[in-house]
């Protein structure tokens, strides 16, 4: 790892994005490069609470939470690249485009989320999302998220 790329364990996260459990999908944003891209990491358990449906007899992580977790991972690095520690910004969805599900995830996965900005700086972001499980592609989408500073009016 690159040591001048900046590194968030799950008590930064949570410093940098509202979203807790049972909707906060990562443990640990990696290689984070200031308004370019990043890596979030999901480890992936047996005991997280879709798996009791979403299928008992061959657990499979639902596709929506894959590209969630790069949302995630997304908002952590704009939150840190604005310098949002603490502030309480909100990064919302704005468009989910060129979803691609290639690969099963599954409990015991180590799930990598290779965010890229294809445009962003003020508060409109575009990225490019890439999922994978080792060296395997297992979904990748291009989304759009805005980010509102003061969600409270303060």
């Amino acid at each position: 790892m690159d040591p001048d790329l900046k590194i968030a364990d799950i008590h930064e996260i949570k410093r940098l994005i509202p979203h807790r459990y049972p909707f906060l999908f990562i443990d640990r944003v990696v290689n984070m490069d200031k308004a370019k891209s990043a890596v979030g990491i999901k480890n992936v358990s047996a005991n997280e609470p879709y798996f009791e449906g979403h299928f008992p007899a061959k657990p499979v992580l639902p596709g929506v939470v894959i590209v969630e977790a790069m949302a995630q991972a997304a908002s952590v690095l704009v939150s840190w690249s604005l310098d949002l520690t603490d502030a309480g910004a909100l990064v919302y969805f704005m468009s989910i485009d060129e979803a691609r599900f290639r690969r099963i995830v599954e409990p015991g996965d180590v799930l990598e989320l290779h965010v890229t900005v294809k445009r962003g700086g003020g508060k409109i972001w575009k990225f490019d999302g890439i999922a994978k499980v080792g060296d395997e592609v297992a979904a990748e989408a291009v989304f759009m998220a805005m980010i509102q500073q003061n969600p409270n009016g303060s």
